[in-house]
């Protein structure tokens, strides 16, 4: 298969009304902001999106509207996510039927604790069922399930298994992913957005990088630059790209992305309870940080 994911993608945020409903103002201001500053692709319903707190009907209306929003100027990447073989499929083949996406990103199953072989035969299966490219997603600390390098190596030996986003935050995971697939056309997008640049000079093809919702132009920076041969240049923006990096541990995850993009004047509502907003002094750190940035 010919896809390769590149660049840099977002895992965009899902604006939602006081009332649950999809903020479809907020979201296609968003997308526009993203477009604007350059990124290359957006990916609706990842953890940033909170995925786990929607229901089907809600996720097909979010990809009509991505669709609708982007107008073909990025690529669209659309989760697949779910603790078992039978619901991934499920969402992935509505995915199909949908129509206009790029790729799937599947995370690993969560909670249920799984051996190496259940992981490879979990892709392989969902492989079968989708002619669409597959990103497998590692989000060992959010799962407590990982893909070790050598099944990943096995996995890349599938057609439409085309990639793998490592959110571990090891370099010497994401490195091993790099070293057993070389030269296979497999490629390794970043998933830590503080490892952006370590991961390009191994050899990474991009990152999905949460915090590009707040901050895509310094995101796009990091890669371009990169690109261009401005090592000196990537490394500035890495390291004022990763200030919020750090800055979102001062809540659950995500809610300091969605404040924060309050505060540059992108409202997309509120996390889903469980999650509480910021405390009136982590929102005046979160300030500080964007004003570092040029943001505010």
């Amino acid at each position: 298969m010919s896809f390769t994911p590149k660049g840099i993608v977002v895992p965009i945020v899902t604006p939602v009304t006081e009332s649950g409903q999809l903020n479809e103002t907020a979201y296609r201001g968003l997308i526009d902001y993203l477009a604007g500053n350059g990124i290359h692709g957006v990916f609706p319903f990842g953890t940033t999106g909170e995925f786990y707190a929607y229901d089907q009907g809600f996720y097909d209306h979010l990809l009509e509207v991505t669709k609708d929003a982007v107008a073909g100027r990025m690529q669209i990447y659309a989760g697949a996510n779910h603790i078992t073989t039978r619901g991934a499929v499920a969402i992935a083949k509505a995915v199909e039927r949908i129509g206009g996406i790029d790729a799937l990103s599947v995370l690993t199953p969560m909670f249920v604790s799984q051996t190496q072989e259940e992981v490879y035969e979990y892709y392989r299966e969902i492989a079968s069922e989708t002619s669409l490219p597959i990103i497998v997603y590692n989000n060992r600390p959010k799962t407590n399930v990982t893909v070790e390098p050598a099944t990943i190596a096995k996995l890349a030996e599938i057609d439409n298994i085309v990639a793998v986003k490592d959110s571990t935050g090891d370099m010497t995971n994401a490195e091993e992913y790099l070293r057993l697939t070389r030269g296979t056309g497999f490629s390794v997008l970043m998933g830590r957005d503080t490892l952006i640049l370590a991961g390009l000079h191994y050899g990474a093809t991009g990152a999905i990088a949460s915090c590009a919702n707040v901050a895509p132009r310094i995101a796009v920076d990091i890669y371009e630059k990169f690109m261009a041969g401005d090592y000196q240049g990537a490394l500035d923006a890495q390291f004022l790209f990763s200030s919020l990096r750090i800055a979102t541990g001062m809540g659950s995850f995500p809610v300091t992305l969605k404040e924060a993009l309050k505060l540059i004047g992108h409202d997309c509502g509120d996390c889903v309870r469980p999650i509480l907003p910021l405390h009136e002094d982590q929102r005046e750190k979160l300030r500080a940080v964007l004003q570092e940035m040029g943001l505010l």
